[in-house]
């Protein structure tokens, strides 16, 4: 059968290079897939996957678990100065800490501008359209309004909390009516997980030396506040 051939050659994908945003597919046998994307249609999966797309009937699925670790983005693109900029900039528009933006694109799409979840979210900060849309976001895929609208959206979130990081980056991941719902971060694993990702790359930022710059000219510009060190929780 085309299915099992297909099945038969999943091996020799998993060893393609690894996937810089990965999930895994639970197979009724046990076997589990690692895609970086995937789409109901009727009553089979269709599985993207480093080397090709697969397809897999919807009853042999039984879980779908997201990736705890990320491959780790290469020091000589990450982030890259681009990026970097983008990143500065939003935050001193809205006075977040960069480094805590740069440890969210490194979760949500480990600084690869065309991500798209399975949920639709899309870029470096995986909005949803619908987020998007309410930030006045013109186009999502652009790395210049992604960073400045998801930016917006975590200062707003991180002033809804009171600066407690936590529920923000909850609110972020599962919706701030999930966080409503639970009064804590909600019982997920995919966003429990995601949480500590986040905040363990935060920190790790924050145990470096801070790089040293040139004062600018006419001394009086004030960079953005750091955040403010929340209780480490979860």
């Amino acid at each position: 059968m085309r299915l099992k051939r297909k099945l038969l050659l999943l091996p020799l994908l998993l060893l393609a290079a690894p996937a810089l945003r990965a999930e895994y597919i639970v197979l009724r046998n046990g076997q589990r897939l690692k895609v970086t994307g995937y789409q109901l249609v009727g009553d089979k999966y269709h599985l993207q996957m480093t080397g090709g797309k697969v397809e897999v009937a919807a009853e042999e699925v039984v879980a779908i678990e997201p990736e705890d670790v990320f491959t780790p983005v290469p020091a000589t693109v990450a982030p890259q100065p681009l990026y970097r900029d983008l990143v500065e900039a939003s935050a001193k528009k809205y006075n977040v800490d960069a480094d805590l933006i740069t440890s969210v694109i490194a979760v949500e799409s480990n600084f690869d501008p065309k991500a798209v979840s399975r949920k639709n979210a899309r870029g470096l900060m995986q909005l949803l359209p619908e987020t998007a849309a309410q930030l006045g976001v013109k186009n999502i895929d652009d790395p210049a309004e992604n960073i400045d609208a998801g930016t917006r959206y975590l200062c707003d979130l991180l002033q809804k909390y009171n600066n407690d990081l936590s529920l923000a980056l909850a609110a972020y991941n599962a919706g701030p009516e999930k966080v409503q719902l639970y009064g804590r971060i909600p019982p997920y694993s995919e966003t429990i997980s995601y949480v500590r990702r986040v905040k363990r790359g935060y920190d790790k930022s924050k145990s470096k030396p801070p790089a040293k710059t040139p004062a600018p000219a006419g001394a009086g510009a004030v960079a953005a506040t750091p955040l403010a060190r929340p209780s480490q929780s979860p």
